[in-house]
C-alpha cells in the first residue's frame, strides 16, 4: 500500500497547537481494552473509557490525527447522509428514530468535549450550509430541512439571494443552513482529544504500529512493529480510511478515496469579508462535492475528490484550484500556501458500519464525509457499550463484514464515476 501523502504540507499542520508527547510502545503491557488508531474515534472511545475507570491504550501508527482526522476540512456536520424519514424508514420503528436522535446531536458532542476539557482548538459554531447547484436539488434540500425543522432542529431554507448573501456568490439555486453545525481546527481538534485521554488515565502511543491481533484464552493480544504487544480483553480497530490487515477482508469493506484540499494565502479584508461572511462552512449538492470555508487564520480553503492515487505534484490540486477561482474569481492571483489530501472511507451503503466479529473486538469504520461529529459521538457510544455489554448503547446495529465484490477493480470503477459525475455536475450547473 501506497505510502499516505505527508501531513507536513497541510494547512492543519502549520497551525495547530504542539501535540502532547505520544512516546511508542517498548515494553509489553496490559489493559481493559486496546484501541487501534489515534483518531476521533479511537481518541474519544479512550477518552470515555478512561472517564468511566476503564483501562484503555492506544496504539497509532504515526502520530495522533495523522490520518483523516487531521487533513478533513474541519466541517462539523450533524446527521448522515441519509435525511430522518429515509433512515426511520431503513432501520424500523425503534431503532430508527434513536438512531436520528442520535446523528442529530453528534455535532453537540464535539462542542461539549471542546469546552469542558478547554481544548486549544479554534472553532465556530455558526452553522453549516448546503447549497443546491441545480433546480432539481432544491426539493431535496427543502424536504431535508423540512424533516429536521419537524424533529426541532433550528434549520432554515434560504433562498437564492439569501444563499448568495450567506455564501458569497450567486450560483447557487438554494440553500439550506443547520445551525447545529460550525468547524473545527481539525488537527487541534484531535490532538486535544489526545491530551484530555491522556489527562483521564488512557495511554496513547504514537509510531506504534500494530502488526497482528490474536485471541487466546479469552485474551487479545495485539502485536506491534517493535515487538511489545498489549493484552487486554477488548479491542477495538478504529481506523477508518488508513485501514489495514488486521482482521480479515475489512480493508476491502470500503473504498479509501482521497480527498484532496487547497488553502490560500492569507486575504486580505476586504476579500475575506466578501466569502462567507457569517463565519459558516459550505457544501454543495455536486455528486462530487465541493466544500470550503475560511479558516481563523484569514485563509480560503477548498476541498474535493481527488485521484485515488497519491498526489505526486501541485498539478493533481488543478482541478480544486480551478473550481475555486470559477467560484469566487476575487480568489485569482491569491496564492495558494498549502495542498494536502487525506483518505476518507466510504462505504458500499453510504452508512458507518459498526462489527463485532469476534468476542470482544469491535470494529467501526466508515465516516462518509461526517467524521467530526459522527466519530466523536460513536466513540463515546462505543465506550458505554463496552462498559455495559448493552447493545442499544450502539446506534447502529453490528453487521457482518462483508467485502466488497471485486473489490481489487473497484479504485477504477470509482474513479470512472467521479469522470461521468463530474460531467454531470457541470451540465447541472450550467443549466441552473
Amino acid at each position: 500500500m501506497a505510502e499516505p501523502f505527508p501531513l507536513e504540507p497541510s494547512l492543519w499542520a502549520a497551525t495547530a497547537p504542539a501535540a502532547a508527547p505520544t512516546p511508542a510502545l517498548r515494553e509489553s503491557v496490559t489493559a481493559d481494552v486496546c484501541i487501534v488508531g489515534a483518531g476521533y474515534a479511537g481518541l474519544s472511545t479512550a477518552l470515555h473509557l478512561a472517564e468511566r475507570g476503564i483501562k484503555a491504550v492506544v496504539l497509532e501508527a504515526k502520530e495522533p490525527g495523522f490520518g483523516g482526522s487531521g487533513r478533513n476540512g474541519g466541517q462539523v456536520i450533524p446527521g448522515l447522509k441519509f435525511d430522518p424519514d429515509e433512515l426511520e424508514t431503513m432501520f424500523g420503528k425503534d431503532r430508527g428514530p434513536r438512531l436520528v436522535d442520535f446523528v442529530g446531536h453528534t455535532a453537540d458532542v464535539v462542542w461539549d468535549l471542546i469546552d469542558r476539557h478547554k481544548m486549544d482548538v479554534p472553532n465556530t459554531r455558526n452553522g453549516w450550509i448546503q447549497s443546491a447547484i441545480s433546480s432539481a436539488a432544491v426539493g431535496p434540500i427543502e424536504s431535508r430541512a423540512a424533516q429536521w425543522q419537524k424533529r426541532g432542529a433550528p434549520v432554515q431554507v434560504l433562498d437564492r439571494m439569501e444563499t448568495a448573501q450567506h455564501v458569497g456568490h450567486s450560483q447557487y439555486v438554494a440553500s439550506w443552513i443547520d445551525r447545529r453545525g460550525g468547524v473545527v481546527q481539525p488537527l487541534a481538534y484531535a490532538r486535544g482529544l489526545a491530551r484530555a485521554a491522556l489527562a483521564a488515565g488512557a495511554a496513547v502511543h504514537g509510531n506504534t504500529p500494530a502488526t497482528g491481533l490474536e485471541r487466546q484464552g479469552g485474551k487479545w493480544t495485539v502485536h506491534t512493529a517493535q515487538g511489545a504487544t498489549v493484552t487486554a480483553d477488548r479491542v477495538v480497530l478504529a481506523t477508518n480510511g488508513y485501514t489495514g490487515d488486521l482482521w480479515p477482508h475489512l480493508r476491502q469493506t470500503i473504498i479509501a478515496a482521497n480527498s484532496f484540499q487547497v488553502a490560500t494565502k492569507p486575504l486580505s479584508d476586504n476579500v475575506r469579508k466578501s466569502i462567507l461572511p457569517g463565519g459558516q462552512s459550505t457544501s454543495d449538492s455536486r455528486r462530487i462535492g465541493l466544500y470550503y470555508r475560511l479558516d481563523h487564520t484569514g485563509r480560503f480553503l477548498l476541498g474535493g475528490r481527488g485521484t485515488m492515487r497519491e498526489p505526486r505534484q501541485a498539478e493533481d490540486w488543478s482541478h480544486i484550484e480551478t473550481m475555486m477561482e470559477r467560484m469566487f474569481p476575487q480568489l485569482k492571483g491569491a496564492g495558494i500556501d498549502f495542498r494536502w489530501g487525506g483518505r476518507v472511507a466510504l462505504t458500499r451503503d453510504h452508512l458507518p458500519h459498526l462489527h463485532e466479529p469476534a468476542p470482544g473486538l469491535l470494529i467501526d469504520i466508515g465516516c462518509m464525509g461526517r467524521g467530526v461529529a459522527l466519530q466523536s459521538a460513536l466513540g463515546r457510544a462505543m465506550a458505554a457499550y463496552i462498559a455495559s455489554g448493552d447493545p442499544l448503547a450502539l446506534p447502529l446495529p453490528l453487521g457482518k463484514v462483508s467485502p466488497l465484490p471485486f473489490h481489487g477493480l473497484n479504485k477504477l470503477y470509482f474513479q470512472a464515476f467521479v469522470t461521468w459525475y463530474r460531467f454531470l455536475d457541470r451540465r447541472d450547473a450550467a443549466a441552473a
